[in-house]
């Protein structure tokens, strides 16, 4: 039924454009292309054309965005559907135009993905069962592998950190007892982002047992040791050499796989500034945490925090479903 009702709208805009506007040929098909792929996206949501909200328009565009669709593209689409409304507006088929006052995709930014919370609490704990089901017995070194995983995986998460900041951490960075660590970020700036009790925890584990094992590890002679010995660096490879991005991307892809998701390093920055801004954080203090120069870039949290709220409210609220 919807979508007749779509396909019924969508014919009269079309002979609209082909007897009143004059448009070609392939300028109509762009149209009827644009508009069925917005037309199908309605009627996930159980909506035709006529009854298109706002909301509705602005979470097409952004899903266009997320499935990497670029702006220029993402603008036509927008463009063909002012056209559609504003014809609809001239016939009186309609009331308010839902196009009305979204802003150009050149000013819209990519809404980071983040994992939710018992996602988060998945991954943190995937590193210990990931060693202990590879089936190898359970040695010293494969221990101190999960325990180095966990600790990342913790610092990720409580501080934002980027690959880089955690592959170039030093051990003269962390000040564990006063519960905070210095990251080098971007262009050599420094910032202090505070460890909850988790990280915390899983750091101390890590340096008391598991990062000596390592260095003990495999190596190359006795110079090699030597040189893992005083590595400066607070995570290392097995012989203390240094981890490279790509073995902890490994890492937390497969970390994260146990919760069904396939995240990144990014993400758990992502996550860690989401759940915050969930959580009640004011957006300077999310700003200082992740390095942010402009706290423009920080507010696009808002509106990850915002579209949750949105969903369980459309869920659970009584008054808030379709009548």
């Amino acid at each position: 039924m919807a979508s007749e009702g779509n396909s019924r709208v969508l014919s009269s805009f079309l002979d609209y454009l082909r007897i009143e506007k004059g448009l070609a040929t392939l300028s109509i098909s762009a149209y009827t292309t644009d508009i069925c792929q917005f037309s199908e996206f309605l009627e996930k949501r159980k909506r035709l054309l006529l009854t298109a909200r706002r909301g509705d328009v602005r979470d097409f565009l952004q899903q266009l965005f997320s499935h990497q669709v670029d702006g220029r593209s993402v603008g036509r689409k927008l463009s063909a559907l002012r056209h559609l409304y504003r014809y609809l507006l001239l016939d009186k088929k309609i009331e308010h135009d839902p196009t009305l006052n979204i802003e150009s995709p050149r000013q819209w930014k990519v809404l980071p993905k983040a994992l939710a919370h018992d996602e988060m609490e998945a991954t943190l704990a995937a590193p210990f069962a990931l060693y202990s089901n590879r089936g190898a017995r359970k040695t010293k070194e494969s221990a101190a592998l999960a325990a180095r995983d966990r600790a990342m995986l913790e610092v990720f998460y409580a501080g934002a950190l980027r690959v880089s900041e955690a592959s170039n951490a030093k051990l003269e960075d962390l000040k564990l007892e006063a519960g905070y660590m210095l990251v080098r970020g971007k262009g050599d700036k420094e910032r202090v982002v505070p460890l909850g009790r988790s990280a915390q925890e899983a750091l101390t584990e890590y340096l008391a047992q598991s990062r000596p094992a390592l260095v003990a590890g495999k190596g190359s002679g006795a110079s090699a040791s030597v040189a893992a010995r005083n590595s400066p660096l607070l995570f290392i490879a097995r012989g203390g050499s240094k981890l490279t991005r790509q073995r902890i991307w490994q890492m937390v892809r497969a970390a994260s796989a146990v919760s069904g998701r396939a995240a990144s390093p990014h993400m758990l920055r992502h996550s860690c500034a989401t759940h915050m801004v969930e959580n009640g954080a004011d957006l300077r203090t999310v700003q200082t945490i992740l390095g942010h120069s402009d706290i423009s870039t920080t507010q696009i949290y808002t509106h990850l925090a915002l579209d949750r709220l949105r969903t369980v409210y459309q869920k659970h609220h009584p008054r808030a479903k379709a009548r």
